[in-house]
């Protein structure tokens, strides 16, 4: 984590500074995230010779936002103590959909794909748009 946190820190700030220095981060949404969340635990795999390593977690993920019509300084969402399920404010990967396509000016409800005879959208199970986070 240490060496990880180290490699992207000085550059993530060089362009946010960057951006905000030109007036631009307003209409730039930055996205700091990964496909997937992470288990809270490690698992032991080494009998079969892998290292101990932490799975894909449906249940909760992190990220952060920056510019782009997101208020800043704030933290949406919480886990249990584990880390493993969602206790206060649970954000859906849909919910996440939607408001990305909110920010971009798209509405998630009205943008939609014609897929096998349908009219399928990227937030067709659900998905709102979360307010909190806009600015």
């Amino acid at each position: 984590m240490k060496y990880n946190c180290s490699v992207v820190d000085q550059p993530v700030a060089a362009l946010l500074k960057d951006l905000k220095q030109r007036g631009l981060l307003e209409s730039t949404l930055v996205v700091f995230a990964g496909e997937f969340g992470r288990t809270p635990l490690a698992d032991n795999h080494e009998s079969s010779g892998q290292k101990p390593g932490r799975d894909h977690h449906p249940f909760a993920f992190s990220l952060w936002m920056a510019g782009g019509g997101v208020r800043g300084g704030q933290v949406v969402g919480q886990t249990d103590e584990f880390g493993w399920a969602p206790v206060e404010d649970a954000v859906h990967i849909n919910d996440f959909h939607a408001t990305l396509l909110h920010l971009f000016g798209l509405d998630h409800l009205k943008l939609s794909k014609q897929f096998g005879g349908l009219d399928l959208r990227l937030t067709n199970l659900g998905g709102k748009v979360v307010r909190k986070l806009l600015a």
